[in-house]
């Protein structure tokens, strides 16, 4: 079978519904239990719900030939793996904020985060020095209890920051959730690994007669 490490969660709710054009059956992946190995053997399929920062981990050591992660732990966690496709969910932003109104921290800012590997490469590539405390969560009161100057988090639509105070100063990256695989499971597996990853890519609107490209085949 082909095997496919998933998050659980919000990102498997949302994506469910695009695996289901590729065989897999939605509702036993969002079947309300705790087995973390869904199985659908008429698909040829196998689905592994894990905690989202350890998909990429399963995929590079071959214990799945695919799996569905969000570019923010890629950028996290560098891994040797190909991304073929953006699936065009979970869109968001990762950004730097602060405190509404404050100004600018002189000299070495401190930034609380979740990534601080992202956070630091952003910095260092601006020419900054920035002292970077991770913390796992609650990073929008970091800058309010005076535990950093800036912050660097994922952003939605921003009211999270807008009601804690806080107000978007710079991006750093977009972010969406794409589709991973192994390098060897890429090529050796290619039978199944690609019809997969077509079946998920959206489809294409129907030219109009009046598009080049339409032309140029109705001319060939």
């Amino acid at each position: 079978m082909l095997t496919i490490a998933l998050p659980k969660g919000r990102v498997l709710r949302a994506v469910a519904p695009l695996l289901a054009r590729a065989g897999a059956d939605a509702q036993v992946l969002l079947a309300d239990d705790r087995s973390l190995v869904r199985e659908m053997p008429q698909a040829g399929l196998r689905f592994l719900l894990l905690k989202p920062d350890d998909v990429p981990t399963y995929v590079d050591y071959g214990a799945a030939d695919l799996g569905v992660c969000g570019r923010d732990v890629l950028l996290e966690r560098p891994t040797d793996l190909y991304q073929p496709l953006d699936l065009g969910i979970g869109r968001c932003r990762m950004i730097v904020a602060g405190v509404v109104g404050r100004a600018a921290p002189v000299g070495v800012p401190r930034v609380a985060t979740k990534y601080p590997r992202c956070a630091a490469d952003y910095f260092a590539r601006r020419g900054v020095q920035a002292e970077i405390v991770h913390v796992q969560g609650s990073v929008e009161l970091a800058p309010l209890v005076g535990l950093s100057d800036l912050i660097v988090d994922l952003v939605e639509t921003g009211a999270t920051l807008a009601q804690n105070g806080l107000e978007e100063r710079e991006e750093v990256a977009r972010i969406s959730s794409v589709l991973v695989a192994n390098r060897a499971a890429y090529k050796l597996r290619q039978d199944r690994v690609g019809p997969f990853i077509e079946a998920l890519r959206p489809p294409r609107p129907p030219e109009s007669p009046g598009d080049p490209g339409a032309r140029a085949g109705a001319g060939a």
